[in-house]
C-alpha cells in the first residue's frame, strides 16, 4: 500500500515546484564608471586611507578592508573604496 502512494506523492510534489523562466539578470561588473563619481576619484588610488577623513562625498560610501564582509547587492550610486592591509587605497569603484 505504501509503495502505491509514494509515486503519486512524488509527482504531486514535482508539480508544486515553480518553473523559473527568466532568472535575474547578472549585476553589472563593478567598474570606475557609474553614477557614484568613481571616475573622478581615481586619483585616490595609492593614497593613504587617512586622506578620506578630510573628504565629503555626495553619495553613499563604503570603505572595504581585507577580510571585511560586504553585501553582494549592486548599487550604481554607491561609492566603494577598497583599502589594503597597509591602509592604502587600492581601488575606487561604483557598486
Amino acid at each position: 500500500m505504501m509503495r502505491r502512494l509514494a509515486v503519486p506523492f512524488v509527482l504531486l510534489l514535482a508539480a508544486c515546484v515553480p518553473e523559473v523562466s527568466d532568472p535575474l539578470p547578472p549585476a553589472p561588473p563593478p567598474g570606475p564608471g557609474g553614477t557614484c563619481g568613481a571616475a573622478e576619484l581615481q586619483g585616490l588610488v595609492g593614497q593613504p586611507a587617512e586622506v578620506l577623513q578630510t573628504m565629503r562625498f555626495g553619495t553613499t560610501v563604503r570603505m572595504i578592508r581585507p577580510g571585511q564582509a560586504v553585501t553582494m547587492d549592486y548599487s550604481e550610486s554607491r561609492l566603494n573604496i577598497d583599502i589594503d592591509a597597509g591602509e592604502r587605497i587600492i581601488r575606487v569603484h561604483c557598486g
